[in-house]
């Protein structure tokens, strides 16, 4: 029981900060009706339903299986780097930046292992992060901020797009800037068979990616593949509201108990229990009045800054709930929070995907990982908040 206590603080600390804060909250403003309107449903079954889909395309390792394909054609230590950090770029904008760090870091391990460049690991999965976090604040699905965010304001998609694609394409050509003057046009020789040196889609065989959650049982049949994208359509569709949430969860639900009912396990359930956690903190002392007050006092005509700095201390999930509740310059919270996400390791939670990784492989490379990410990072950071107050 202690043990799993302690794993379950180590692996889940900001849920049960959340939780502790939730409870001594409760004593504060003690449980009435009130409590019923605390938590936003629908960025709760838009987040659920879409973590079902997205895993269930891991665990048919659809997304390492294009990755693999795609370092294929590369010949140069620039072209492979390139490349993978395009993979987490893009594909975060629709799986979310922490599924794109799941999948594809500890991919970009074993293919640097193999082509024999692994004294670039810490850079390039640095440099990964980073297009994980700039290409996921693109899009209202590109993680879970965005998502509360979206639903919260009603902003359509495309109007929440065009706030960020500023930011995104600055970001992105700063990557290619930096990846170019940095790796050379060194040939990286034959990479071997991808799909079955790093994929490793028998459970006997060695596994040198090490993700955990692709469950290789569950098969790579093309008819899997079909349905999912369709069930991911169907998620989009409701985070756009053209159809109602509640068919989105019944279709999403029936459809796996079908396809693949072990998915359920798999499914991060701490992240929408930490949403749930730190609505019902947030609403209780809103109903504080003093707390109000100085919470409102504090974000100001600034919420941009106060966003961005709270991030690096609280990360930016919780920086969004809380300030979404004292604020209504949506603008600036969305951009803030989304540029909150570089700067500390903890800025975004999904930056300890990445560093989690790597200091596994790497355990005496601790203290190099944390120099590097922080100095790119804040490089990264100080553009596009330059950028933030040049152009808004």
């Amino acid at each position: 029981m202690r043990r799993w206590l302690v794993n379950v603080a180590k692996n889940e600390t900001i849920l049960v900060v959340a939780a502790i804060l939730a409870l001594i909250s409760c004593f504060v403003v003690p449980p009435d009706d009130e409590y019923t309107m605390y938590i936003h449903a629908s960025t709760i079954s838009q987040l659920i339903c879409l973590m079902i889909v997205v895993c269930g395309f891991q665990r048919i390792g659809i997304f390492r299986i294009i990755g693999s394909r795609l370092l294929q054609r590369t010949s140069t230590m620039r072209g492979l780097v390139l490349t993978l950090v395009a993979l987490t770029f893009f594909s975060a904008m629709l799986i979310t930046n922490d599924v794109a760090l799941v999948t594809f870091v500890p991919f970009a391990i074993a293919v640097l292992i193999m082509a024999g460049q692994e004294d670039k690991t810490i850079l390039v999965a640095t440099l990964m992060t980073i297009g994980a976090n700039v290409g996921s604040m693109l899009t209202p699905v590109g993680n879970a901020h965005n998502l509360y965010l979206k639903a919260l304001t009603e902003m359509s998609t495309k109007r929440f797009i065009s706030i960020m694609a500023p930011y995104s394409f600055t970001a992105a050509i700063l990557l290619v800037i930096v990846i170019s003057v940095v790796f050379g046009s060194k040939p990286v020789g034959d990479l071997g068979d991808l799909e079955t040196g790093v994929l490793a889609p028998e459970r006997s065989k060695h596994q040198p990616d090490e993700i955990r959650i692709t469950g290789y049982g569950a098969g790579y049949g093309g008819w899997r593949t079909v349905i999912y994208s369709l069930l991911f359509i169907v998620c989009l569709l409701a985070v756009s509201g053209t159809i109602p949430l509640w068919a989105m969860c019944v279709i999403v639900v029936v459809s796996f108990l079908f396809t693949d009912r072990r998915v359920f396990k798999y499914v991060d359930w701490g992240l929408p229990l930490t949403f749930c956690m730190f609505f019902i903190f947030i609403g209780n002392m809103r109903r504080v009045p003093e707390f109000y007050e100085l919470a409102r006092t504090l974000v100001g005509s600034h919420p941009l800054e106060v966003a961005v700095a709270s991030s690096q201390v609280i990360s930016n999930v919780p920086t969004t709930i809380l300030l979404s509740s004292f604020c209504s310059q949506w603008r600036a919270l969305i951009i803030g929070t989304n540029l909150g996400g570089m700067g500390t390791l903890i800025a975004s939670m999904a930056s300890l995907v990445a560093y989690k990784n790597v200091t596994r492989q790497y355990p005496d490379k601790k203290g190099r990982y944390l120099a590097v990410y922080s100095a790119v990072n804040v490089l990264f950071l100080v553009v596009l908040l330059t950028l933030s107050w040049i152009i808004e």
